[in-house]
């Protein structure tokens, strides 16, 4: 993909306790910088804290979910407006731990994107499918209704707010990750659909990120592929030499 810099995003998920958090960032912080576009997405409980205490210019960091409503009588839930006061720029949406342990449809995921889209936070969009959808060769069915479901509130001028993350349900957390054939078929596939929803000048702004245990050790192979912008890493994510590793990849790709 012409213009293509290479994006490294980590999702902590459900792990790490204050101090260790505030240990990881400390350690980055003392790590050379880099240019590369890192994310973080950290438990709401320390972002601002985190916010706080990084020293790295192109590190930014996120949530790992938003409510669909604006305010109101939610407990618990977090708007994507709160988000937005905070100054952060990204927040992810759709993970298919959400989609599965949460129920979530595409619909409310939609009404998510809306809400971010409107205070200028970036959702980091996720789809996949199931190891049985792809047994059953329905890979590009689920994608279409994911993506196409997803964005449906989202208009052309607002697409390049946008960062996809393609994640094989299948591949994530078990070590499985899809070869980089697999990974880059998928990819180009979302790019083309991309393109008949909008316009292929459009889709080509539209990183495309890749997750499904990606690590220090494959995300070289992964990130050369044409039409995969770079990675939402998990378990990798959650030690800082292995991030950072991960991070010289992109820098190296970056550099080129």
């Amino acid at each position: 993909m012409k213009n293509k810099k290479i994006i490294v995003a980590g999702n902590w998920k459900m792990n790490k306790t204050y101090l260790e958090a505030k240990e990881f960032i400390a350690k980055l912080n003392q790590l050379p910088d880099y240019t590369s576009q890192v994310i973080i997405a950290a438990p709401s409980l320390y972002v601002d804290t985190l916010f706080i205490n990084n020293q790295k210019e192109n590190l930014a960091l996120a949530l790992q979910n938003c409510s669909a409503y604006e305010s109101g009588a939610f407990t618990g839930e977090i708007s994507a407006r709160m988000i937005a006061s905070l100054q952060l720029k990204y927040c992810i949406v759709g993970h298919s731990e959400r989609r599965s342990y949460f129920e979530e449809t595409d619909e409310i995921i939609s009404d998510k994107i809306a809400q971010l889209i409107h205070y200028n936070v970036q959702p980091i969009f996720c789809i996949g499918e199931t190891l049985q959808e792809r047994k059953v060769n329905e890979t590009f069915n689920v994608i279409r209704k994911q993506l196409v479901r997803g964005l449906e509130k989202v208009p052309v001028e607002k697409i390049g707010n946008i960062v996809l993350a393609y994640e094989p349900v299948w591949a994530i957390g078990t070590g499985i990750t899809a070869t980089k054939e697999q990974a880059e078929e998928v990819h180009k596939f979302i790019f083309q659909l991309l393109s008949e929803i909008y316009n292929p000048e459009a889709a080509a702004r539209i990183p495309i990120l890749y997750g499904g245990s990606c690590n220090e050790k494959n995300a070289e192979e992964l990130f050369y592929q044409p039409h995969i912008w770079g990675g939402l890493i998990g378990g990798a994510s959650l030690d800082v030499n292995s991030f950072y590793k991960i991070i010289q990849i992109a820098e190296k790709i970056n550099g080129k």
